[in-house]
């Protein structure tokens, strides 16, 4: 195979290892809540053609995940979600266009944020135990065949030959693929304009939730986790950028049935560890939901895919994202902050565990301090 189509086969597979973040959520809130499916699926592929044509990177969009859980637990009305879309969409522009976002993202030290990556890390391991407890010999084979793809055959197209693996194994097994709703959703639907009461529900509920894990998880550390796989290449991707395009496409998008849309920091471990190395990836993405959204039959194949196969995907990508260079190079007085932010945040949430953090960070310094003068 010619290496210019043996490249495109990589972005391609390398785009396809965020799906296991990307399906489960969004198709769960279409299912649950009674979303269009299609607006959602268009939603997303305009905003990773979007994303890909700007930043040239593998950059991933991915459903903001407080939304989609308070989605799927609690009633919430299509008026409250385009009005948390709005409000969200609002606010990170004004971060990303005042600058705001990268003065926050330069006071967090470097033992916080790797503690935030681990942590991030566990809670998407503990969602991929989640979805691999579908059919345990299932994920678990697509899990092998994953891991033996990446070590032993890296040139070949892990996400790929896993996805496969993964519907075979599934047409075997019986094993469950994800639902979707019975009514067939195509048209583009308007919610209507919310009212009062709907914007009050949306930022109490939804809104305030969801902030500190975009701010923590899909800009800060989503531009530290690209620059280091990318160096030089990514000065383009800085959280200012990363809060303007976030907050351009909810705002957008999400008022004609796109789900609230946000970056991520496991997704774009995910992307880079299957293969995807520039924009290529996202665009390649992009352009499959679309065909999946719009050709008669599209979506029967998404829930032909078996949950137990997206939870080994997302597997190696909680791994890839908890286990970084930075952690392995950390000093050992960084240990404990690192464990305390890693830990609070699988307890309660990032913003929790990036306060925790710092303020053990601040105790760390202070003691090292003391060490010196002593």
């Amino acid at each position: 195979m010619p290496s210019s189509q043996r490249d495109s086969v990589k972005e391609f597979s390398g785009a396809l290892g965020d799906i296991g973040t990307l399906l489960p959520l969004s198709l769960g809130a279409v299912a649950v809540a009674g979303l269009a499916p299609v607006p959602v699926l268009v939603g997303f592929a305009a905003f990773y053609i979007a994303t890909g044509l700007y930043y040239r990177l593998p950059i991933p969009v991915q459903p903001m995940k407080a939304v989609a859980a308070l989605l799927l637990t609690t009633q919430v009305s299509s008026q409250s979600l385009v009005a948390s879309g709005v409000l969200i969409g609002a606010i990170l522009l004004l971060l990303g266009t005042t600058g705001w976002i990268n003065r926050v993202a330069r006071l967090v030290p470097g033992s916080v944020l790797s503690g935030l990556q681990l942590g991030l890390g566990m809670l998407l391991a503990h969602m991929s135990l989640g979805l691999m407890a579908t059919s345990w010999p299932l994920g678990l084979a697509t899990l092998a065949l994953l891991v033996f793809t990446l070590k032993l055959l890296p040139n070949w197209p892990a996400a790929l030959l896993g996805l496969g693996g993964a519907v075979a194994f599934g047409a075997m097994l019986g094993a469950p693929g994800l639902t979707l709703p019975a009514a067939d959703a195509i048209a583009f639907t308007w919610p209507g304009l919310p009212g009062i009461d709907q914007w009050q529900q949306a930022f109490s509920v939804l809104v305030l939730p969801q902030l500190a894990l975009t701010v923590t998880n899909a800009i800060v550390l989503t531009a530290l986790v690209v620059g280091d796989y990318f160096g030089e290449q990514s000065r383009r991707v800085s959280p200012a950028r990363l809060s303007v395009t976030t907050g351009l496409a909810n705002l957008f998008l999400v008022p004609f049935g796109a789900l609230p849309m946000c970056h991520g920091a496991g997704g774009a471990a995910a992307h880079y560890r299957f293969g995807a190395r520039t924009g290529m990836a996202p665009i390649l993405l992009g352009a499959a939901l679309l065909m999946v959204a719009f050709v008669p039959g599209g979506l029967s194949i998404i829930a032909a895919i078996p949950t137990a196969g997206l939870g080994a995907l997302l597997m190696v990508a909680a791994v890839e994202l908890a286990v970084s260079r930075r952690l392995w190079t950390a000093k050992p007085s960084c240990w404990p902050v690192i464990a305390v932010t890693a830990l609070v945040t699988v307890w309660v949430d990032p913003f929790f565990g990036l306060l925790a953090g710092v303020a053990s960070e601040t105790v760390r310094a202070a003691w090292v301090r003391r060490q010196k003068i002593a």
